[in-house]
């Protein structure tokens, strides 16, 4: 899995989503806007990550997943699960 570019800031985030309210739209292929990082903090429980069908992770609280914009990816909550994701951009562009 990549790391985030540096100079790339965090600018918005999403509120924490459990196994019962995760939207529906991250539980099917979606990917982030032109320029747009994704980091997956995952508070607790475990949240498998899969990006364009090929590559997966197992996410936990000490090993995060990094969104690349554009990438086709989706998440499964892996029994009881935590985990909000923040979005991050060039401080360029603010």
């Amino acid at each position: 899995m990549k790391t985030l570019p540096p100079n790339y800031v965090a600018y918005k985030r999403t509120p924490v989503f459990t196994h019962e309210t995760v939207p529906q739209a991250l539980l099917h292929d979606h990917r982030t806007k032109a320029g747009t990082w994704g980091l997956i903090h995952v508070e607790s429980g475990k949240l498998q990550y899969t990006i364009e069908g090929q590559e997966v992770h197992m996410l936990e609280p000490n090993f995060p997943g990094i969104v690349e914009p554009g990438r086709t990816h989706f998440v499964t909550p892996i029994g009881d699960v935590a985990f909000f994701v923040e979005f991050y951009r060039n401080e360029t562009d603010q």
